[in-house]
C-alpha cells in the first residue's frame, strides 16, 4: 500500500511539474495576480475578469523572469481573454478534450500567483452537458470542481493526473462556484479572439432590462416577464425591423426571453444573416416583427 501511495505521489507531482512549465502569473490590474496558460509559444489564455488594462501587461514566467503582454482579445460571456506575450516563448500546454473524465476522477488546478508553481489537489465534482453561462455564452460541458478557493488560481490550468490540462479554472462565471470551462471551448473562443478580437454573435442593437408583464398579459404571453427595450442603435437590425424604446420582447423564434442572457443564447454566431421573428409586448397587444439578425457594428 506504501508503494502505491508513493507512486501515486511521485505521479501527481510530475503532472505539477509538467503543467507547471506552461503557467505564467497575469498581472493587469492593481489587485491580486491571476494565472494563464500557454496556448501556443507567444499566445496565452486567460480568464476576463482579471484583465483591468490592455496592454502593459506583466507576465510572470516559469524560470522567474517577466515579460510584456497585450490583449488580443476578450470574452466576458465565457470569462476568457487571449493575450499575446512580447519577447519571450511559452511552452504551450499539453490540452485535451477529457472525454473519459467522470465524477471522482482526480484533478490537479496548476497556478502561478506568484514567481513558483502552485498545485491543488480535488476531484470531479459535477459533469453536465452544454450550457449557457448568465450571461449567454456556450459552454461545451459543465465541469465543476471541488478544489479549494485560493488566491491567483483563476485563470490556471485544471489537469488530469496524466498531466493533460482539460480547462482553465474561473471562479467568475457562477457565484460561489470553481468551474473549468473546457478544452474544446477554449479552442472555439481562442480562435475567435485571435481571427477577429471577440467572438462574433447575433446582434439586434439593442439594450434591454428585466421587466414582469401584467397578469393578463403574462397569461397570454405564456410567461411571466420580458425584456423592455430601452435603447435601439440606429442602423441595427432591431431599428430596421421597427422595433421601438418600451417594447417588450418576450420571445425570438418561439423561444422565450425574460433576461439579457436568454436574447444572448440566442444570438450565435450560425444565426448572423438569419431571418427571425420576434414576438413584442406593445400598447398592451402581442406582435410579431420579422427581422434579419445581424452583428455587432455593422450599423
Amino acid at each position: 500500500m506504501d508503494n502505491v501511495a508513493v507512486q501515486l505521489s511521485d505521479a501527481l507531482a510530475g503532472a505539477v511539474e509538467s503543467v507547471g512549465a506552461s503557467v505564467v502569473r497575469v498581472e493587469a490590474g492593481r489587485g491580486l495576480p491571476s494565472s494563464g496558460v500557454a496556448w501556443t509559444a507567444d499566445l496565452l489564455v486567460t480568464v476576463h475578469h482579471a484583465i483591468e488594462r490592455e496592454d502593459g501587461i506583466s507576465i510572470g514566467l516559469p524560470d522567474g523572469s517577466t515579460a510584456e503582454a497585450t490583449l488580443v482579445g476578450r470574452d466576458a460571456p465565457s470569462d476568457l481573454a487571449l493575450l499575446q506575450i512580447q519577447g519571450a516563448r511559452l511552452a504551450p500546454a499539453r490540452f485535451d478534450e477529457g472525454a473519459a473524465l467522470k465524477v471522482g476522477h482526480l484533478l490537479l488546478g496548476v497556478a502561478r500567483p506568484g514567481r513558483t508553481a502552485r498545485a491543488a489537489l480535488g476531484i470531479a465534482a459535477a459533469l453536465g452537458p452544454d450550457w449557457r453561462t448568465p450571461a449567454g455564452a456556450k459552454i461545451d460541458r459543465y465541469l465543476q470542481l471541488d478544489i479549494g478557493r485560493y488566491p491567483g488560481f483563476s485563470g490556471g490550468a485544471v489537469a488530469d493526473a496524466s498531466g493533460a490540462v482539460v480547462g482553465l479554472s474561473t471562479t467568475g462565471l457562477v457565484r460561489g462556484h470553481i468551474l473549468a470551462v473546457p478544452t474544446s471551448t477554449l479552442r472555439r473562443v481562442a480562435g475567435a479572439l485571435q481571427a477577429h478580437g471577440h467572438v462574433r454573435r447575433g446582434f439586434l442593437g439593442v439594450g434591454v432590462y428585466p421587466v414582469r408583464l401584467p397578469p393578463e398579459l403574462a397569461q397570454r404571453a405564456g410567461q411571466p416577464g420580458g425584456a423592455l427595450i430601452i435603447s435601439v442603435q440606429a442602423g441595427g437590425a432591431a431599428e430596421k425591423a421597427g422595433v421601438l424604446l418600451g417594447d417588450v420582447l418576450v420571445a425570438l423564434d418561439g423561444k422565450p426571453v425574460t433576461e439579457p442572457g436568454d436574447l444572448i443564447g440566442l444570438l450565435d454566431e450560425d444565426r448572423i444573416g438569419a431571418r427571425a421573428v420576434a414576438r413584442l409586448v406593445r400598447g398592451g397587444q402581442l406582435q410579431d416583427v420579422p427581422l434579419t439578425i445581424g452583428t455587432r457594428g455593422e450599423a
